[in-house]
């Protein structure tokens, strides 16, 4: 026999005459062994894609504000931001911050965040809403006509008062102030919806005797023309702590003593005000890696000193009436992802999603592997103990006293389990194991030629 067929001779084995062939590798037995790894490991897969976010969306909408006001020119600013990493962001004008609050919680409104002012929710439910942080600070300013300094707002009580265009959120927030200080449309208060420069207009005129104004409304130029007119005061707001602790979403501020004109010391003296923040509001199904940049926007946009806040200040997790959502809490507490740090967004929302697949098969399908050989042994060494288990059981029957038929009965059933053996696809690595099984069957063999079953193999 030459070299080359000794392999395959090793292969074959001779049985009754027969020439039977032991493969390398039962291959049945090792897809049975795999299965189980394979299953496993999908399904890990599944349920690790099944949680895991989709890729960001490219486009998002933002309801911001009024043509021209801070809100808009806020968005404008993230839009390039977010512009620079590969995310449009769409602009949807708004009569203010209720009506941004009003998209939000409405479900046919195409937006994905907005601006809203604290102070808004009416029924104290923020439904599934969360909040990205506080961006700033929207001060609410009291220019009044009065021989004598006013501290309260409760000295307007009778008095003409502008109060904000309605439906926006100053107007909104300035009627809630008044009503908690005995004054309101139905009552001792003649309440106007007049605004910004027609406000002022108004109040300089003396059609009107007090002006609240927030935000926009309160722009450097309209605060530097009524600080400047004889007769018209700034209220020092002297309850101010009081209304920071009553109502969650007023911080206290102060605003310094000639901040709006060093050279004439105006203010005079340091005042207190009260102001809401300004929050980014978005809704839940928020992508996380969005979250990340928006409050990257905020910062590069929000973050500067101005009159009323330190470099810094802002972007802020301060919860008020909307939790902070877990994805901003988490960047808030320790940055932005380590990927999302070195690499750019898009290619870093790719590697993100990859890790999360990779997990699985890295934790599951490599330890899987190994336990694979030993699936594998366990399955060959089944089908090698059931036949002892058979040969076994018929070995029992031999102790008994039997009769020729009984005997002969026996013979056929070892017959068939030896061409159970022979038949059987036993992988080479296994070959002295079925040796040895082969062996215990002639063993058995003789046993029973000695009872006089058969006759001696």
């Amino acid at each position: 026999m030459s070299q080359a067929d000794a392999p395959r001779a090793r292969r074959k084995i001779s049985a009754f005459g027969r020439s039977l062939e032991i493969p390398q590798v039962s291959w049945r037995d090792l897809v049975v062994a795999v299965l189980p790894v394979v299953f496993i490991t999908a399904f890990a897969i599944w349920l690790a894609l099944h949680f895991v976010r989709p890729a960001p969306p490219t486009t998002i909408i933002i309801t911001s504000g009024p043509e021209g006001s801070s809100y808009n020119a806020a968005a404008e600013k993230y839009r390039k931001t977010l512009a620079a990493n590969g995310v449009n962001l769409q602009i949807l004008p708004s009569a203010g911050a209720l009506e941004n609050l009003n998209r939000l919680r409405d479900p046919n409104v195409k937006v994905d965040i907005g601006f809203v002012q604290g102070g808004l929710l009416v029924d104290g439910d923020a439904g599934d809403l969360m909040s990205l942080g506080s961006v700033f600070y929207a001060p609410l300013v009291v220019f009044y006509r009065a021989p004598a300094p006013l501290g309260r707002l409760s000295d307007f009580k009778g008095k003409r008062i502008a109060i904000g265009r309605e439906g926006s959120g100053a107007h909104y927030l300035n009627l809630q102030l008044l009503k908690a200080n005995g004054i309101d449309a139905r009552g001792s208060g003649r309440l106007l919806t007049l605004t910004g420069a027609d406000a002022a207009q108004a109040l300089l005129s003396r059609k009107i005797d007090a002006a609240m104004l927030m935000g926009d409304a309160a722009s450097p130029e309209i605060l530097r023309k009524l600080v400047h007119s004889p007769g018209i005061r700034l209220m020092d707001f002297t309850q101010a702590e009081a209304y920071s602790r009553r109502y969650r979403y007023l911080s206290r501020l102060e605003l310094p003593m000639g901040s709006i004109d060093f050279a004439r010391n105006k203010p005079a003296q340091t005042l207190s005000l009260i102001a809401p923040t300004v929050e980014l509001v978005a809704r839940p199904d928020l992508h996380p890696a969005l979250s990340d940049l928006l409050i990257e926007a905020a910062r590069e946009a929000h973050g500067k000193p101005t009159l009323l806040q330190r470099a810094g200040e802002f972007p802020a997790p301060l919860e008020h009436e909307y939790p902070i959502s877990d994805d901003a809490a988490r960047y808030y507490k320790s940055g932005k992802g380590f990927l999302y740090r070195h690499m750019p967004f898009w290619i870093a929302s790719l590697l993100d999603r990859t890790v999360v697949v990779l997990v699985p098969i890295i934790v599951l399908l490599i330890p899987g592997i190994k336990l694979v050989p030993a699936i594998y042994r366990w399955r060959v060494n089944m089908r090698i103990y059931k036949r002892y288990g058979e040969l076994m059981g018929l070995e029992r029957d031999l102790r008994a006293d039997l009769t020729p038929p009984e005997r002969a009965e026996l013979g056929k059933r070892l017959d068939e389990i030896e061409a159970r053996v022979n038949t059987s696809k036993m992988p080479l690595p296994y070959a002295d194991q079925f040796y040895v099984l082969r062996e215990h069957i002639n063993f058995v063999r003789r046993r029973l030629a000695a009872t006089g079953g058969e006759p001696t193999a």
